[in-house]
C-alpha cells in the first residue's frame, strides 16, 4: 500500500486533476493506493476572506462566494468537456451546489451573528477538501476507474482543540485499519485536513493538515511510501525564488526535514514527519507537473550527500524579537518558567530562544502579528518586578527575519559556524541574535527581512557552489553574431561553472537604439523583449553604466562594424575593463591607435582581445602570440582569411552565374550586406595588415598591396541592387577568370600574404597540390613559415564565416579572458 498526497495547486485547474489522474492510474497498477487531497488551490484563503467579511457584515462575502462557485463549476466543465457524459457531469453540478449552498448557508449565518468561532471555522474551512475530493472521485468514476471515496473525518479522531486538533492515534489508527481491511477497489480517495472530535464536532488538523492526513493514514497502514505531491521538485538547497542556483535535494534524513521545515520550508509541515518516522516509513516529495522528476526522499538514512554537511539553509520571515532583561534576573529562579507560561497560556508559539550566560537576558523570536499582544501580556506578568526597575520593560524589535543552517553532521565538522557567520559579516548582514542546538542541526540567526535575500544568496554561494570566478559581460551590437554569441552563452553557461568554476553574467546590451544593463544579470530567456523595451541606446551612456557599477571581471564585447565603438575601448581599458572585439576597426586603423590600445592594455591589466578579426573561430592570433612569446620569428605568412570568398570561387564555374553564387553567399550570411567589402579584398586586407602587426611590423593599411578583381562598373555601383546588375552584365568577365584557371587545372583562391615586411592580397590560380588547393566550402587556411617551421610551415584550418564560428571566436575569447 503506498499513501500519495496531492496539495491544492495540483487540484487547482482542470489541467491539473487530470495529470492527478494519470499519475493514479500509474500508480494503482502497482499497488493498492489511498489518496489524500487537498482544496482546489486558493480555495481556504478565499473561504477564510468571505468568513471574515461576513463576519464584518460586509456583504461583498457574497462576491466571494460567487467566485468560489464559479472556480469549482469551471473545472467541472473542464473535466468533461467533449466526453459525453452529460447526465454525470450534470449530476455532480448538482452535488456541488448542493454542498455550496450548505456553505452560502454558513456564511449567511456567520453574517447574521457577526461573529466567527473557532467552531464555526472549522465547520467553514472543512467545504475545501470536501468540494475538491467530491469532484476528483466523480471524475475517477466516470472514467471506469476503480476508486471510492472515504470522508476522512469519519476516520481520525480529535480532541475538541478547535483549528488545531490533537489525534486521537489508538482510536484513529483502528478506524483506519478496520476501513482498509474491508476495502477492495484500488485507489481510495480521502479529504485531507479534516476530522471529527469523539463527540462528533467537525474539527481541522492546522497548517499543513492535509499532509498530517495522508502521514497518519500512512502510519496506520503501515504503508510501503508517503508520497507529497505538490508544485515544486522536492525540498531544496534554499528558497529558490530568493536564490536562483537553489537546487532540489535528493536525500535528507527525517531530522532535517524538519528543522528546513520547520523554518520556512513550506513543501513539508513538521507533524507530517512524526507519524512516519516511528514507522521508518520513507516520505517522497514529488511535482504534480514533472512526475518524472527525481524529487526528495526522506528517510532515517543520514548519509552526507557530497562532502558538505550543510543539507539546507531555510527562513522565516515576519519575526519580531522580544527581549526581559535586567540585573534583577540574575540568580533568581523561576523567571522563565513564568516568561514561557505565560505565553503558552495564550497560545503565542515561540520559535527561538537563546539566553545570555550571565542570565541577565532572555531573548526569543514570535510571529509579528503575536508582538503586541505579547508585549501586554509580559509586562502585566512582570509588572512588579519593572515598577522595581529589577526588569526592564520588554524591549520589541520588529520587520525580522530568521534563517537557519541545517545538516545531521554539522557537529562533526568543524568551522561551520565560522564560515556562516563571517560570510555574513562579509555582506554587511548584520545578526541580532543567535540560536544553536547542542545537536548542531540547526544554527539559527536573526537579521533585519531587508537583508534575507542577500543572506541566503551568501551562504549558499558558501555552503553549496563551487568557487567561482564570475565575468560580467557588457555586449554591444546584438545582430546576427551578437544572437549566436548569447544564444551560446546561455547555452553553455553551465557547463562552463561546473567544468571550469567560470560564471558567465551578461549584465549589459545595446544595440543602435536600446541599452540594458542589469547588476544582477540580464535574463538570456528573454532579452530581446527586455531590451525593446529599455533605455535609449548611447555609446557613452553604455560605458558610464560599465563604469559605475564597477563590477569585478567586466569585459566590454564589440560585435559591431562601428568605427565610433572601436573609439571608445581607451575609455574601457582605462577603467580595467577587458576588450573583446569582432570590429577589425581598431586593430586595422591608424598604427598609433593600435599600439596606444596594446600599451593600455598592459597598463591597466585589462585584455584586449580579437581573435575573430581574422579566422572567425580559428585560433590564428592566439596561436601566432604563442610562436613570438616562445621566441620564434615570422618570416612569411600565406593565407586565405575570406570565407565569404572562398565560399564564392569554390562553388563558382562553368554552370554557375558568378551573380547567382555571390547572391547565395550574401543570403546565407558569409558574406557583409554590400558584397563589395567581401570582394574587393578590402576584408583581407584588413586581416592580413593585423597579423602583420601581431608578427611586430609597423605597418599602415594604405602600404599593402591590393589586386582587385572587380569590374571599374562593381566598384562604382551607387547601391547594392545596382552592383548585383553589374554582376550579370559582365557575367563574361569572370566566366573568363574561370575559364584561364580551369585550363591551367588551377583553383581561384583569394590569397593574402606576408613577406619581409610587405604584405599583398590578390585572385590567384592555385596549382594542384598546393595547400590552398581542396580548400573547400568557407574554410579558411592560414600558413606560417617561422626560423622553426621554415620549409614545412605550421597551418591552421577550418570554417573561416559564418555567424556561429564567429560567435564561438568570440566565446573563446571570453573564457582566455575568464582563465587569465
Amino acid at each position: 500500500m503506498k499513501v500519495l498526497k496531492f496539495g491544492g495547486t495540483s487540484v487547482g485547474s482542470t489541467e491539473n486533476i487530470n495529470k492527478v489522474i494519470s499519475i493514479l492510474q500509474q500508480q494503482a497498477e502497482e499497488s493498492n493506493i489511498a489518496v489524500v487531497v487537498s482544496a482546489v488551490g486558493g480555495i481556504t484563503d478565499k473561504l477564510l476572506e468571505a468568513a471574515n467579511l461576513a463576519c464584518a457584515k460586509d456583504e461583498a462575502y457574497i462576491t466571494k462566494y460567487n467566485k468560489i462557485w464559479s472556480k469549482h463549476n469551471k473545472i467541472i466543465e473542464g473535466l468533461f468537456e467533449g466526453s459525453g457524459l452529460k447526465q454525470q457531469e450534470d449530476n455532480l453540478h448538482d452535488l456541488i451546489t448542493e454542498k455550496l449552498d450548505e456553505l452560502k448557508n454558513l456564511l449567511d449565518g456567520i453574517y447574521l451573528i457577526n461573529e466567527l468561532s473557532p467552531k464555526t471555522k472549522d465547520k467553514l474551512l472543512s467545504f475545501g477538501e470536501t468540494l475538491s475530493s467530491t469532484i476528483i472521485i466523480h471524475t475517477l468514476k466516470s472514467r471506469n476507474i476503480d476508486a471510492v471515496l472515504k470522508n476522512s473525518q469519519e476516520l481520525i479522531v480529535t480532541d475538541l482543540n478547535y483549528n488545531n486538533a490533537i489525534v486521537d492515534f489508538k482510536a484513529t489508527d483502528k478506524n483506519i485499519s478496520t476501513f482498509f481491511e474491508s476495502n477492495s477497489c484500488k485507489i481510495v480517495l480521502l479529504p485531507g485536513f479534516v476530522s471529527k472530535a469523539y463527540n462528533g464536532e467537525i474539527t481541522t488538523l492546522g497548517r499543513g493538515g492535509s499532509d498530517y492526513t495522508a502521514a497518519i493514514i500512512a502510519a496506520a497502514l503501515d504503508a510501503k511510501e508517503l508520497q507529497i505531491w505538490t508544485d515544486v521538485s522536492g525540498m531544496f538547497t534554499t528558497n529558490p525564488k530568493l536564490v536562483k542556483q537553489a537546487a532540489p535535494i535528493t536525500r535528507l534524513s527525517y531530522q532535517e526535514a524538519v528543522e528546513l521545515s520547520h523554518f520556512g520550508a513550506k513543501v513539508l509541515y513538521p507533524p507530517t514527519v512524526m507519524p512516519v518516522l516511528k514507522k521508518n516509513i520513507p516520505i517522497v516529495i514529488k511535482n504534480t507537473m514533472e512526475p518524472e522528476a527525481i524529487g526528495t526522499t526522506i528517510t532515517e538514512d543520514d548519509q552526507l550527500n557530497g562532502d558538505s554537511p550543510v543539507r539546507g539553509l531555510s527562513n522565516i520571515d515576519n519575526i519580531a524579537l522580544m527581549t526581559l532583561q535586567g540585573n534583577g534576573m540574575v540568580g533568581v529562579p523561576g523567571f522563565s518558567k513564568r516568561l514561557f507560561e505565560a505565553l503558552a497560556q495564550e497560545k503565542i508559539n515561540i520559535i527561538l530562544i537563546t539566553q545570555s550566560s550571565s542570565e541577565h537576558s532572555i531573548c526569543f523570536g514570535i510571529a509579528d502579528s503575536d508582538a503586541e499582544h505579547a508585549k501586554e501580556l509580559i509586562d502585566a506578568v512582570f509588572e512588579y518586578e519593572i515598577a522595581l526597575q529589577k526588569l526592564d520593560p520588554i524591549v520589541v524589535e520588529t520587520d525580522l527575519s530568521i534563517i537557519a543552517v541545517v545538516g545531521d553532521k554539522m557537529k562533526s565538522h568543524q568551522g561551520i559556524s565560522g564560515k556562516m557567520f563571517s560570510t555574513l559579516g562579509k555582506n554587511n548582514v548584520n545578526i541580532r541574535a543567535i540560536a544553536q542546538g547542542a545537536s548542531e542541526r540547526n544554527i539559527s540567526a536573526v537579521i533585519h527581512k531587508n537583508d534575507v535575500k542577500k543572506a541566503l544568496n551568501s551562504l549558499h554561494e558558501q555552503f553549496f557552489e563551487i568557487k567561482t570566478k564570475q565575468i560580467n559581460l557588457f555586449i554591444t551590437g546584438v545582430g546576427n553574431v551578437g544572437q549566436r554569441l548569447i544564444d551560446q552563452i546561455k547555452q553553455q553557461r553551465a557547463y562552463v561553472k561546473e567544468n571550469f568554476k567560470i560564471n558567465l553574467r551578461v549584465v549589459g546590451l545595446s544595440n543602435s537604439r536600446f541599452m540594458l544593463v542589469n547588476d544582477d544579470g540580464i535574463d538570456l530567456e528573454n532579452w530581446k523583449e527586455d531590451l525593446a523595451k529599455s533605455e535609449k541606446a548611447s555609446l557613452n551612456g553604455f560605458f558610464d553604466h560599465a563604469k559605475t557599477l564597477n563590477l569585478r571581471n567586466s569585459v566590454f564585447v564589440d560585435i559591431t562594424a562601428n568605427d565610433e565603438v572601436a573609439k571608445i575601448y581607451v575609455d574601457y581599458l582605462k577603467q580595467s575593463i577587458s576588450v573583446v572585439a569582432c570590429n577589425k576597426i581598431a586593430c586595422s586603423g591608424n598604427i598609433e591607435y593600435y599600439n596606444e590600445l596594446k600599451q593600455l592594455s598592459r597598463k591597466y591589466n585589462a585584455s584586449f582581445l580579437f581573435e575573430t578579426n581574422v579566422g572567425a573561430g580559428l585560433p590564428v592570433i592566439d596561436t601566432l602570440s604563442h610562436l613570438i612569446a616562445s621566441g620564434d620569428k615570422i618570416n612569411t605568412i600565406q593565407a586565405v582569411l575570406s570565407g565569404s570568398l572562398n565560399f564564392i570561387f569554390n562553388n563558382f564555374n562553368s554552370e554557375t552565374t558568378f551573380y547567382d553564387v555571390v547572391k547565395q553567399a550574401q543570403e546565407e550570411g558569409y558574406t557583409e550586406p554590400d558584397p563589395r567589402i567581401d570582394l574587393s579584398g578590402i576584408d583581407v586586407a584588413r586581416k592580413v595588415l593585423i597579423l602583420a602587426r601581431e608578427s611586430g611590423h609597423q605597418i599602415e593599411l594604405n602600404e599593402l598591396e591590393s589586386d582587385n578583381f572587380l569590374t571599374d562598373n562593381a566598384m562604382k555601383a551607387d547601391t547594392v541592387d545596382d552592383f548585383f546588375n553589374t554582376l550579370k552584365d559582365d557575367e563574361a568577365y569572370y566566366q573568363s577568370l574561370y575559364k584561364s584557371a580551369e585550363d591551367k587545372n588551377c583553383q581561384l583562391k583569394f590569397v593574402a600574404e606576408f613577406d619581409n615586411g610587405k604584405a599583398k592580397v590578390g585572385l590567384k590560380e592555385i596549382p594542384e597540390g598546393h595547400p590552398f588547393y581542396n580548400l573547400k566550402g568557407k574554410d579558411n587556411i592560414v600558413m606560417f613559415y617561422t626560423q622553426r617551421y621554415p620549409e614545412q610551415p605550421m597551418i591552421i584550418k577550418g570554417a573561416g564565416a559564418g555567424a556561429e564560428v564567429t560567435a564561438s571566436g568570440l566565446f573563446a575569447d571570453i573564457m582566455r579572458i575568464a582563465n587569465n
